[in-house]
């Protein structure tokens, strides 16, 4: 058996990064991709590699020659590179593709070991190496038979996005078996190319083989291994994370992104917080019925936005602010405070990061649950006076709730005090307690002291619309908050689901219910957990503590790298102690990562 690796094309979505260099010589983690590859081919001790070069080809074969690689290689020079698509180069190459059977690879690939053993340890003799297909991918797609039969090729411009569920992106890494290159490939190859021209790709000679009778050729389908594509350097940002040998690295690289996980279409995220149980997929089509309109319109400005978002929560379109995510909210509503803030430990970063640490008061609850009260806090800040109290609520990431009734006490003692009071309530729709919002007219009204963020990102499962308001009854720094943000602050997607939102109330109601109820149960299968204590939780989110000695970092670390799961460890917010946050999702994902956790604790 040999190898083919079409290697001459020119790489210009990399841009400056291949200026000077072909696409295969790009470096993932400081290894170049035709270093990486070349040395995977070498460990299958084949008979040959034949490379095709076009682009800065001199460049690439002096580079080769230092790589130490003992299997012959054999270059064909492609000097038309830039006229022509892969299937010249391959046509290039054809008469080796004669001489023997063949793993065919594009250069531009980084894959695990694994990859290549999948195909190459398959005793049949032609295939086509496939994953399912996945947001990321780009390319031509298949469908596949039962039997693994290619019943057709799709290339990009027949992708129909209604299929996308039968699909299988074709990964670049094929096996011909000689006689199929003999008696399928290589005649169809010259009759393509004579009837079509030079700039096409080979694909297409594939998709009109599978037209036939007995097409001979077969999907083998991955079943979870790595690999990627890198055509641009968002590719190559992500390929780097995938494939750093450094465990360490590629926890800093996944933690360093804060989200796009869906990049990572294999990784279970429970770390970021949100609703798995909403929206409805009602709610998601009529979304997706208005989609042309949404993207093709401006949004309304923050006026209207605002009298959306009165309508939705009940209250006073001068008492309450809609912003791109509560995150612009609470950077535009911290530089309004002054004097000493007073913040409770561990939480939220996002407060207390954006204000002076000098003026800077901390309550950390004296317990293992970081668990507290609203006398709790009236007597350390009654001793320890601030102009202004930051409350989550639940809090994140003990899940500690303060009841209604006791945060109402806490609003009057502010109040009294003259103290300001910082209320987020993001969390507080997941509360077993009924009815435990406090963004309510009378109550604002009342207490002009107060203000209270809500991200609706995170109580109604909508992240990607980057959604949250700030209600207050204090309707001057409202105004001033709205001119600060910008008049467009939210897309046309956010504030069309604030117009539909109210016809979801009980859908809404109903996924709580599903949330509390898994929550509940998820708790109880991490207490049975050998090594693991669990916090109370009345958010979408449950601590725990793991036992001395064991480290939640390298619990984190074989999570992620042996189980694709990523949680959040919290060291840094609890001085060293070993505790985790989990967020939960549905019941078939807490299973996964309960599983998990045994496998790794017991």
């Amino acid at each position: 058996m040999q190898a083919i690796i079409l290697a001459a094309g020119m790489g210009k979505r990399l841009k400056e990064l291949t200026q000077n260099n072909t696409k295969c010589m790009i470096k993932v983690n400081g290894v170049t991709l035709i270093d990486r590859m070349l040395h995977q081919i070498e460990r299958l001790h084949l008979s040959r590699i034949v490379i095709v070069v076009g682009y800065e080809g001199q460049k690439l074969i002096d580079y080769i020659g230092t790589l130490g690689i003992e299997t012959p290689i054999v270059f064909i020079d492609n000097p038309i590179y830039d006229k022509t698509n892969n299937i010249y180069s391959l046509a290039l190459a054809k008469d080796w593709l004669l001489q023997e059977d063949t793993l065919l690879f594009e250069s531009d690939l980084i894959f695990e070991d694994s990859v290549l053993d999948a195909l190459v340890s398959d005793p049949r003799d032609t295939l086509a190496l496939v994953d399912k297909y996945e947001s990321w991918m780009d390319g031509t797609c298949v469908k596949l038979g039962d039997d693994d039969s290619i019943e057709a090729f799709i290339p990009g411009k027949k992708f129909k996005f209604a299929e996308i569920k039968d699909y299988y992106k074709t990964v670049n890494l094929y096996k011909f078996s000689k006689h199929f290159s003999e008696t399928h490939y290589v005649p169809f190859l010259d009759a393509y190319q004579a009837a079509l021209g030079e700039n096409e790709y080979y694909e297409q000679v594939l998709r009109v083989i599978t037209m036939l009778d007995e097409p001979v050729i077969k999907g083998k389908r991955l079943n979870g291994q790595k690999w990627y594509e890198i055509d641009d350097i968002q590719d190559l940002d992500i390929a780097e994370s995938i494939f750093t040998p450094d465990e360490d690295e590629r926890v800093r690289l996944l933690q360093g992104r804060y989200g796009g996980y869906w990049r990572y279409p294999k990784l279970l995220d429970f770390c970021y917080l949100v609703n798995p149980y909403f929206p409805p997929e009602k709610m998601k089509d009529e979304l997706r019925a208005n989609f042309d309109t949404l993207l093709t319109e401006y949004p309304s400005g923050m006026r209207v936005n605002s009298l959306l978002a009165a309508k939705n929560f009940s209250v006073h379109q001068e008492n309450i602010l809609v912003g791109n995510g509560a995150a612009e909210l609470i950077k535009s509503l911290m530089h309004y405070l002054s004097g000493k803030v007073g913040f409770i430990r561990p939480t939220f970063d996002e407060y207390p990061n954006r204000y002076d640490r000098e003026h800077s008061v901390d309550f950390i609850p004296d317990n293992r649950d970081y668990s507290y009260t609203a006398g709790d806090l009236m007597t350390y800040f009654g001793e320890h006076p601030v102009d202004t109290l930051i409350l989550v609520n639940p809090d994140n990431p003990s899940g500690n709730y303060i009841p209604k009734a006791d945060l109402l006490r806490l609003i009057d003692w502010t109040k009294d005090v003259g103290m300001k009071l910082v209320v987020d309530e993001s969390f507080v729709d997941f509360a077993d307690e009924a009815d435990s919002s406090i963004i309510d007219q009378s109550i604002l009204a009342a207490n002009t002291h107060l203000y209270v963020m809500k991200s609706i990102s995170k109580s109604y499962g909508v992240p990607g619309l980057r959604l949250g308001v700030l209600a207050s009854g204090d309707a001057e720094t409202i105004a001033k908050m709205k001119k600060d943000v910008a008049i467009w602050n939210i897309n046309s997607f956010g504030e069309f689901y604030m117009q539909i939102a109210e016809k979801y109330k009980k859908d809404y109601a109903a996924a709580l219910v599903k949330l509390r109820t898994e929550r509940a149960r998820f708790q109880q299968e991490l207490a049975g957990i050998k090594g693991v204590r669990v916090i109370p939780s009345q958010a979408n989110y449950v601590m725990v503590e793991l036992e001395e000695g064991i480290s939640p970092k390298e619990l984190l670390k074989r999570l992620l790298v042996r189980h694709n799961l990523l949680i959040k460890e919290l060291t840094t917010k609890t001085n060293g102690r070993n505790y985790l946050r989990l967020a939960v999702r549905d019941m078939a994902d807490n299973n996964t990562l309960v599983a998990a956790m045994k496998e790794e604790l017991e």
